[in-house]
């Protein structure tokens, strides 16, 4: 039987979870307060992905850069491929909260976009 510590991130109350596991399989989950305690715990043993943030450059912007995000949560492995396609990418003034910046990032199948507005000089 092994027995796993976490901090969950689940909401701000960052409660400390235990998780026991056998076989690989989650067995137990304690330490948390809410439902999405014991969600992120399962998750995270067994899956974990993460949002990756970053900011690309704009051209002809009031802005230089505009910050972007993943769309959705993407495999935890795959978090430095995903932040190397986003290396040389330039997009071009306006843009606008929910752009695509650059569809499947690392063949996740998931698109990054822009977190904010950069208006055209």
């Amino acid at each position: 039987m092994e027995k796993r510590e976490l901090i969950c991130i689940g909401c701000p109350l960052g409660c400390p979870v235990t998780v026991t596991m056998e076989a690989g399989e989650v067995i137990k989950v304690e330490g948390n307060t809410c439902k999405r305690g014991d969600d992120y715990a399962r998750k995270e043993v067994t899956n974990p992905t993460r949002i990756v943030t970053s900011t690309v450059m704009v051209e002809g912007g009031k802005d230089v850069t505009v910050s972007v995000k993943t769309k959705t949560d993407i495999p935890k492995e795959k978090i430095f491929d995903c932040v190397k396609s986003l290396k040389g990418v330039t997009v071009q003034a306006p843009v606008h909260i929910g752009d695509v910046i650059l569809a499947n990032t690392a063949d996740t199948g998931v698109d990054i976009i822009a977190t904010s507005n950069v208006e055209a000089k």
